[in-house]
This record gives C-alpha cells, sequence and structure tokens, in this order.
C-alpha cells in the first residue's frame, strides 16, 4: 500500500482517489474549501461534483495541505490549470525529499502559455521530485466513479516513473498505458477542448454528425499541426490522449466544453454560462493560449481562430462557421 495525496477533491480528483482506493492504497483528498471536506469525511459524498456517488468510508479528506502530504510517495495534481503554479509552489515549501509528482490536469498556462509540466518543473526544485507523469486520456469522471471501462496514458521522460504510475492506478476496469512524449500527451490533451466546445456549438445550433464528424477530423489536424511545431511525435495524436480523448470529449454530453458550446449555440452569453458553471470550463481558457500560440508561431489554426472570435470577439456562432465553410479549397 502507497500513500499519495490527491490535490483537487473536484469530479476527476475524486473519481481517481477512488481508484488508488480500489488498488489499495491510501489516497488523502486535499481541498481548500472546509464544507466539502466535511462533507467527504462525515458523509462519504461530494455531491456538489459527483452526485450520485457514495465514497468509500475510509477515503479521508484533507483542509491542511501539510497533513495531507506527510509520508506519501507520490502527489498526483487534479487542480484547474490556474492553480497549478501556486498550489506547486505551496507544495514544494513543504517537501523535504524527492515525491513522484504526477498531474491529471488539461490545459496551457495563461500568458506564459506553458505546459503543466513545464511549470510542475519551474516550481517544484528537482531536488524535491523524482519524476513527473501525465496522467491522461479519454475518461469521464462520471464514468470512472461508476467503475466503467477506461484506458488512458501515463506519460513521463523517464521510463520508470511512469511505470510506476502505471503499477498505481492499473485495475481491471482503468487501465493505463505509458507513454515518453510528454509534450504531445499534455498538448493533446489540453487542444481537444477547443474542438469539443465547437462540437457543443454545433450542436446547440441543430447540425448533425455530418457536421461533428468534419470538425474533429479537421480538428485533430489543428492539434496535430500545433503539438508537432513544438516537438511532439504525430503518432500520439492518433492514441488516447489525442483521438480517443478527442473523440470522448466532442461526443458526450458529460463533457463541461461540450455543455459550454452547447449553450453557446443556442445563445447564452459566454459570461451568463461561465457564471453558472460549477467547475473551470478550461477549453476557454486553452482557446485563447492557442490562439496566441498560433499567432506566434505563424500557424494556420482556422477552427480554433472561429471559436476564439466567438468567445473573446463576440462574434456570432452561425456566422464562424458560415466563414469556415466558405474558405477557400484546398487538398486535404
Amino acid at each position: 500500500m502507497k500513500k499519495i495525496a490527491v490535490l483537487g477533491a473536484g469530479s476527476w480528483g475524486t473519481a481517481l482517489a477512488t481508484v488508488l482506493h480500489d488498488n489499495g492504497h491510501e489516497a488523502r483528498l486535499y481541498s481548500n474549501v472546509p464544507e466539502q471536506i466535511k462533507e467527504i469525511n462525515e458523509e462519504h459524498t461530494n455531491t456538489t461534483f459527483l452526485p450520485e456517488m457514495k465514497l468509500p468510508e475510509s477515503l479521508k479528506g484533507y483542509t491542511d495541505l501539510k497533513e495531507a502530504l506527510n509520508d506519501v510517495s507520490a502527489i498526483l495534481f487534479v487542480v484547474p490549470t490556474g492553480a497549478i503554479r501556486p498550489v506547486a509552489r505551496q507544495v514544494a515549501e513543504l517537501l523535504e525529499e524527492p515525491k513522484l509528482i504526477i498531474h491529471a490536469s488539461k490545459g496551457l498556462e495563461q500568458k506564459s502559455h506553458k505546459r503543466i509540466s513545464t511549470v510542475l518543473e519551474e516550481e517544484i526544485p528537482s531536488g524535491k521530485r523524482s519524476g513527473i507523469v501525465v496522467l491522461s486520456g479519454p475518461s469521464h469522471a462520471e464514468e470512472v466513479a461508476v467503475k466503467d471501462l477506461t484506458s488512458v496514458t501515463a506519460a513521463s521522460e523517464n521510463e520508470e516513473s511512469a511505470k510506476e504510475v502505471q503499477d498505481l492506478f492499473l485495475n481491471d476496469y482503468f487501465r493505463v498505458y505509458t507513454n515518453d512524449d510528454v509534450t504531445g500527451v499534455e498538448l493533446g490533451g489540453a487542444l481537444k477542448n477547443i474542438i469539443a466546445l465547437g462540437a457543443g456549438v454545433l450542436s446547440g445550433l441543430g447540425y448533425g454528425d455530418n457536421a461533428k464528424a468534419a470538425l474533429m477530423t479537421r480538428g485533430l489536424a489543428e492539434i496535430s499541426r500545433l503539438g508537432t511545431a513544438f516537438g511532439a511525435e504525430p503518432m500520439t495524436f492518433l492514441g488516447l490522449s489525442g483521438v480517443g480523448d478527442l473523440i470522448v470529449t466532442c461526443t458526450s454530453t458529460h463533457s463541461r466544453n461540450w455543455q459550454t458550446g452547447n449553450k453557446l449555440g443556442q445563445g447564452m452569453s459566454l459570461d451568463d454560462i461561465m457564471e453558472q458553471s460549477k467547475m473551470v470550463v478550461e477549453g476557454v481558457f486553452t482557446t485563447k493560449a492557442a490562439y496566441e500560440l498560433a499567432e506566434d508561431k505563424d500557424i494556420s489554426m482556422p477552427i480554433t481562430e472561429a471559436i476564439y472570435s466567438v468567445l473573446y470577439e463576440n462574434k456570432k456562432p452561425a456566422d464562424m462557421i458560415s466563414l469556415l465553410m466558405k474558405r477557400e479549397g484546398k487538398s486535404e
């Protein structure tokens, strides 16, 4: 049995903590919301994020980060991208010996456009981490919570670290593959949220499967184009953290990004949607970062540009779809 601190008690952090618990490990759920931790410890529920799930009674929540980190062998970050740097800084101040660092968040840091593993490297000194591993793939928390079959990727430049994470999580309903393309896995997981926003918009406007298939296919081309410009392996985007994650996020009503796009397509304003959302919609922020990266690198990403125009320039979704369809004819 190993002790693992799970930082972030949202839907995904809670679901991953239960996987670790099912595998015989001591998973410690950390949150800075006292009422949430009180509910987890006393009611064994997390109704804000997983309303229909009953948590194991031995799964314990913590509000004291130092206590949650005490004597753990690994630390799993499952907080929104914008919180990664400040939380990592707090963790670094408390660590006295190297720990395995894992993250299961999907996004790019605003302004710097840095991947999450890069942020973790910057904030947690090398002497306080034994490795950094990305856990990513097609995985809705709601389905993992009920032990639906799920497959993901553990990516690290250190093969032993990736295998260690594989061993921590692998069981009969949660399958884990290893990968050494950290850049590709992180960018695939982050950028697919942009395309999921678009898939939701199409649905909200009443378009069907033909349109969705075209969007996903051309969206994957954009993801690959940007990813390979930053050194990712092209084949990574045909794997679980690429096309796999793209499929699940663009076709499921569980997806917060799809839900947001769907409401935009139906005419709701982004401000109203974000105000009503209980969780961070990473795709909204990733769209801005990817748009700026593409401009900087002079990479063609017309779908991303169109979604950026809807989110940040108040353009009408229907008008942007029309512009995309009327672009100059090209070869595939």
